[in-house]
């Protein structure tokens, strides 16, 4: 009977670890669990992707500043959340091929991470593409440096190559997914004069000339 006892105790306390570390990883979970880096993203245009603190995204040759230095945090298999460091908005693309900023993460803020010929990377939106031919919409710019149309942009030019240039490997937490229409900038909000309201009030290219048609 002691011998029983015993044994009860034991197991007693061999649950109550148990639960301990059961509730002491739930209380872990906040914590940063994705690894991510801190990098600048040099286009084969020549300049460097920038964010300023106003949402605008656009190159600069500044290989020094602050704005060209992004958070690259996973969200996914081969996906990627693009934030800005100094900015704290995350880049996006709506269902009209314009690049954005969004202070919250959302579906549209997701980008496939795709390494192409000579190691340029490409990205992608994960949410919208070309409805007849499948084509993906890429994120570029031009060879001014101005942001292009998703669907402008083909994986082949050089408008669409970047080049991360890593500085740190940082832990992240994972980001809050939250709802499209959450951002205040709905797919029906943002019709054909959406550039003067996105990306910080500056023209994005993709509209008129055949070379902003994902060319030179």
């Amino acid at each position: 009977m002691k011998i029983l006892r015993l044994f009860l105790k034991k197991g007693e306390h061999m649950l109550q670890c148990l639960c301990g570390k059961r509730s002491k990883s739930t209380t872990t979970t906040s914590e940063p669990q994705l690894k991510g880096i801190v990098t600048r993203l040099f286009s084969e245009q020549g300049f460097y992707l920038q964010m300023k603190p106003d949402g605008t995204i656009n190159g600069t040759k500044d290989e020094n500043s602050d704005y060209t230095l992004f958070n690259l945090i996973p969200v996914g298999l081969r996906v990627v959340a693009i934030q800005g460091v100094k900015a704290g908005l995350y880049a996006a693309m709506n269902g009209e091929g314009f690049l954005y900023t969004s202070d919250l993460f959302t579906v549209e803020a997701k980008f496939k991470e795709s390494v192409f010929e000579n190691y340029y990377v490409i990205y992608s939106s994960t949410l919208y593409r070309q409805h007849e031919s499948g084509r993906a919409w890429y994120m570029g710019l031009n060879k001014d440096g101005v942001v292009m149309k998703g669907n402008r942009v083909k994986k082949t030019k050089p408008s669409s190559h970047f080049v991360p240039r890593p500085i740190e490997v940082c832990m992240y937490k994972e980001p809050s997914l939250h709802d499209i229409e959450e951002k205040g900038r709905s797919r029906k909000d943002s019709g054909t004069d959406a550039p003067a309201l996105l990306n910080g009030g500056v023209k994005v290219a993709g509209q008129v000339s055949t070379e902003q048609d994902g060319g030179s």
